[in-house]
């Protein structure tokens, strides 16, 4: 298989994606007027209620069964290890290049968020049916490449939606707080006020330096109150206190966990790993074969109504957007160069351990999981939070972009590892 095969096949779904942008950039625009800020928002919720989890429930129902869960158990800790080097790389870069405090997340979630579904359904099958493909027998190859992809759409999808969702969640935070402090710190334009409005009187000085001890700042008004209740609380108290922040971090965790997304993916894992159930709903002959046709309807929207979603914020993007181009390299260089690089090094060990199975297409793609674009998630739970959407379609746009070419190289580099 020469390159230039490979570079088509690889940056024709990469194409495909910038192309159905543009689509929805032009929809976006003031002249059609179609996909307007609130139209997105909701086009984002039905994606993150309806479509995303039919998508993962029906991908993997039909194509996993118990036996593969087990003998491919390696995939999930490979993809948490591409979720931890590019978390600690992108980590270290905000603090390097001191973003703004509400990008910090996105900045994480770019360099340790892959595409883990959407890209390697059409890449990896499409690899196995080209001509002088390394991966053996067309036919065998897309069946288990396609399987292979399904397991990681469903896996990438549950550390998506805890992991990367709390990020840009935080970032959302975030920017309330720096909005609000910001609207605390405006002068005060009353038309009644004078010279002594903004002024401490000087009993009012000499009341605070009454109530607060001198141990503390009088700037840090958190600082005080916690240490007023800190003291008034008894060893019970604190520990009733301690359990019940315990309490709400479980229920955030749990809340988190059952997003739809997940709950397609658990579903899904129940369902191919249940042969009597999967013969419910799976197969031509199935009684319930009307509920996967239906789900599988609604999964196919998923793609399109992301990316148009995603054209539609790049045009604000471009508007709007004010990012550092060092941003934008730094996440090319940790998503295309450092990864990479890392992510050889991990199976080139875990196959000399012998924990990968005997297959070169699934050693294929886990190195396939290291080089990835940023996943187009991102952008919808930019959206449903309402923090860096711009900047989030801009990111997009060029990662997507460089992806064209740095996919396409990788891929070759990646077969002729495994092949040679």
């Amino acid at each position: 298989m020469g390159f230039w095969s490979l570079f088509e096949v690889a940056s024709m779904p990469i194409l495909e994606v910038l192309l159905v942008s543009v689509i929805g950039a032009i929809m976006a625009t003031d002249y059609f007027n179609v996909l307007s800020g609130d139209a997105r928002k909701s086009l984002n919720k039905i994606v993150f209620v309806a479509f995303t989890p039919s998508l993962i429930f029906a991908s993997l129902a039909k194509t996993v069964n118990l036996e593969d869960i087990i003998s491919w158990w390696f995939m999930p800790v490979n993809i948490g290890m591409t979720f931890i080097v590019g978390g600690t790389l992108g980590w270290i870069a905000a603090k390097l290049i001191k973003p703004k405090p509400h990008l910090e997340g996105l900045l994480i979630a770019m360099c340790s968020t892959g595409n883990l579904g959407n890209i390697l359904l059409i890449i990896v099958p499409a690899i196995c049916t080209e001509a002088g493909s390394p991966f053996g027998e067309h036919s065998i190859c897309k069946s288990k490449g396609f399987a292979y992809s399904s397991f990681s759409l469903a896996l990438g999808s549950f550390y998506i939606w805890t992991y990367t969702f709390q990020l840009i969640k935080n970032s959302s935070l975030r920017y309330l707080k720096d909005v609000e402090d910001q609207s605390q710190q405006e002068p005060n334009k009353d038309m009644n006020e004078n010279e002594k409005t903004c002024l401490l009187s000087v009993e009012s000085q000499e009341y605070i330096d009454l109530v607060v001890p001198l141990s503390y700042p009088t700037s840090d008004k958190k600082q005080i109150q916690l240490a007023i209740h800190e003291g008034s609380l008894s060893n019970d108290d604190k520990k009733e206190e301690s359990s019940c922040k315990l309490v709400e971090i479980l229920h955030k965790f749990l809340e988190e966990l059952l997003s739809p997304p997940n709950i397609g993916s658990i579903l899904g894992m129940i369902f191919g790993a249940t042969p009597w159930l999967k013969k419910l709903v799976m197969g031509v002959d199935s009684p319930l074969r009307v509920i996967q046709d239906s789900v599988t309807l609604l999964g196919d929207g998923t793609l399109p109504c992301i990316t148009l979603i995603l054209g539609g914020n790049l045009i604000q993007g471009l508007k709007r957007a004010s990012i550092r181009p060092n941003i934008i390299i730094t996440i090319i260089c940790i998503r295309y160069v450092i990864s990479p690089i890392v992510g050889i090094l991990v199976i080139k060990a875990a196959d000399s351990l012998e924990l990968l199975p005997a297959d070169p297409l699934f050693s294929f793609l886990l190195l396939i999981q290291y080089t990835l674009p940023p996943a187009m998630n991102i952008s919808t739970m930019t959206q449903l939070f309402n923090v860096g959407q711009e900047e989030c379609s801009v990111l997009m746009m060029w990662t997507y972009l460089v992806a064209t070419f740095a996919l396409t190289g990788w891929a070759t580099v990646f077969m002729w590892i495994l092949t040679s």
